[in-house]
């Protein structure tokens, strides 16, 4: 997980337009356009049932999409499949984390680069030691079954795992979700770390506060449709965003 080179920082690893997700005839989403460049954290915030999720399904070839979704310079077509995407580098932390309760923390991580490892790649070691250095609990625990771990410490096993298939693009879905507000300064501190690393992260959240905090970049994703972005310095300063997602507690 080598810091990218300066050229690179800018490139477009993620480009969506006009993407609209249908429930039978019920839209989902409708006519969203949003970019992730290298090295960026880009956070889509908004209420429950906005369709955040919806949006990562949709990227990650697990939905159904109209529209058009460049990944690495590559028009997606419908046929796209978890696997190759997962191949070509874009990785999802669910929000409900689906580890291997009843396998050890380093079971769980090598199976996040069994994918590099079916294609070649003998780095395993290399990468678990980088996860290990971004998470040191994880080292901590690592013959320690999944299942008994934290809260915190589960979603750190996730993203390490999602970590060990090298990303370039890495999708978290509600990373904060369940947490106490500790275990969260210390989840959203290793997001932004990750930025170094020049992978390109797009982050689904519904703690507002935190997300602008940590990100470059900011959607606010109301029933489906994008009602606003900008800057997350200038989102978590617009008064719209403030009286709907921020408030005194930093929470909706």
């Amino acid at each position: 997980m080598k810091p990218p080179a300066v050229a690179e920082e800018r490139t477009v690893v993620l480009e969506v337009s006009e993407l609209t997700v249908s429930y039978g005839k019920v839209e989902a989403l409708h006519g969203l356009a949003l970019k992730v460049h290298r090295g960026e954290i880009v956070t889509v915030i908004g209420p429950n049932g906005a369709g955040k999720t919806t949006l990562l399904a949709a990227l990650m070839g697990l939905l159904p999409a109209d529209g058009e979704i460049v990944y690495l310079g590559e028009r997606q077509d419908a046929g796209r499949t978890v696997e190759k995407l997962v191949r070509q580098g874009m990785t999802l932390v669910p929000e409900k984390r689906e580890l291997f309760a009843e396998m050890s923390v380093e079971d769980n991580l090598l199976l996040g680069a069994f994918d590099r490892y079916r294609g070649g790649h003998r780095d395993h070691l290399e990468t678990m030691d980088e996860v290990f250095d971004i998470f040191p609990r994880l080292r901590e625990r690592r013959e320690q079954m999944a299942g008994t771990l934290s809260g915190g410490e589960r979603q750190m096993l996730a993203m390490g795992r999602a970590l060990m298939a090298r990303p370039k693009l890495l999708l978290l879905d509600e990373p904060s979700l369940g947490l106490a507000p500790l275990i969260i300064k210390d989840i959203f501190r290793t997001v932004a770390q990750l930025r170094k690393t020049g992978v390109a992260i797009l982050l689904v959240e519904q703690n507002a506060r935190a997300a602008l905090h940590v990100a470059d970049y900011g959607y606010v994703l109301e029933t489906g449709e994008l009602s606003l972005e900008g800057p997350s310095r200038e989102l978590a300063t617009d008064r719209r965003v403030i009286e709907s997602y921020l408030g005194l507690g930093g929470r909706q």
